[in-house]
């Protein structure tokens, strides 16, 4: 039975093997959603919260991302930039490899024998790392300049410095072996976009439950078959993660920190900050206020 993809296609034609995206507004597009094509991007201005796979992690102006084909992914902005008084601004680089556009002819000459052979071994999603993440944004930044067989050819040059040894660190535990169906694609945006959205608030597993239209054991094994979480594991970490950035952010006392992430209970806040972090929210706090940038466990 064919599979359909979540409703989300790149405006592109058929046969253009990379397109240049520019993302400039108050927030990214905050819905969950997949596409056949390979995406790297870079973050120029705003921060946020992305899902890509089972993976869960904070994005930071400077951050660049790597995702396979048909890896479900948001980039969900923080609350802030949501605020249609705020001054936030979000900005955001990306290129879209379509593989397929270049045919199999192309795709099995012998000089594109090692970029399919890191083609096939290279899935799933991965943050740049490495000596070389400054000199792959600036090649991202220019892209939007080049034409024709200079952007060929830059394309190329792109994908020859992502296989360089230790520039892509791996941020999913598990691979999903099959797509969404749209069904499943909408169900999981709703659940995704209703946690992101109110994880500042106690959340039932009943309420979670019926933004999915399942029942409670339904629900249940649809999202750990597809985050590799809990409900709880999964909200737990997103709570976390937003008194990450609460504690660089703002001057307010853990137990307030504590409160306004959703949790009501300042000890099991402490042990569950420590098991994700691996530190207290104390320890935390000092390490990142003494190294003037944003750290958080992946």
């Amino acid at each position: 039975m064919t599979r359909k993809i979540i409703s989300f296609q790149i405006p592109k034609s058929n046969k253009e093997f990379v397109r240049y995206q520019v993302d400039s507004g108050r927030y990214f597009y905050d819905k969950l959603h997949q596409h056949p094509q390979w995406q790297l991007t870079m973050i120029k201005e705003g921060s946020g919260q992305l899902m890509v796979g089972d993976y869960l992690g904070r994005f930071e102006p400077g951050d660049i991302f790597l995702f396979s084909s048909n890896m479900p992914h948001v980039f969900r902005s923080d609350s802030a930039y949501f605020d249609e008084n705020g001054e936030k601004h979000s900005l955001g680089y990306t290129i879209f490899f379509d593989f397929d556009a270049l045919g199999s002819e192309v795709m099995e000459v012998d000089e594109l024998a090692g970029l399919n052979q890191w083609l096939q071994q290279t899935k799933g999603s991965f943050a740049i790392h490495g000596q070389n993440k400054k000199t792959l944004g600036n090649s991202i930044a220019d892209f939007a300049t080049k034409e024709g067989l200079d952007k060929l050819l830059s394309a190329f040059q792109i994908l020859r410095m992502l296989q360089q040894p230790d520039i892509l660190s791996s941020l999913n535990q598990i691979i999903l072996q099959k797509n969404y169906t749209e069904t499943e694609g909408k169900r999981m945006g709703q659940v995704m976009s209703f946690i992101l959205s109110n994880s500042h608030e106690t959340i039932s597993l009943q309420e979670v439950s019926n933004k999915a239209n399942l029942s409670k054991e339904a629900f249940c094994r649809f999202f750990k078959e597809r985050t590799g979480k809990t409900f709880t594991e999964f909200l737990t970490q997103v709570r976390i993660h937003q008194a990450c950035q609460l504690l660089q952010e703002k001057d307010l006392s853990i137990s307030q920190i504590a409160y306004q992430c959703g949790f009501q209970n300042l000890s099991y806040f402490n042990r569950a900050f420590k098991k994700i972090q691996e530190e207290t929210p104390k320890e935390f706090r000092g390490r990142v206020s003494k190294l003037g940038s944003t750290v958080y466990s992946i």
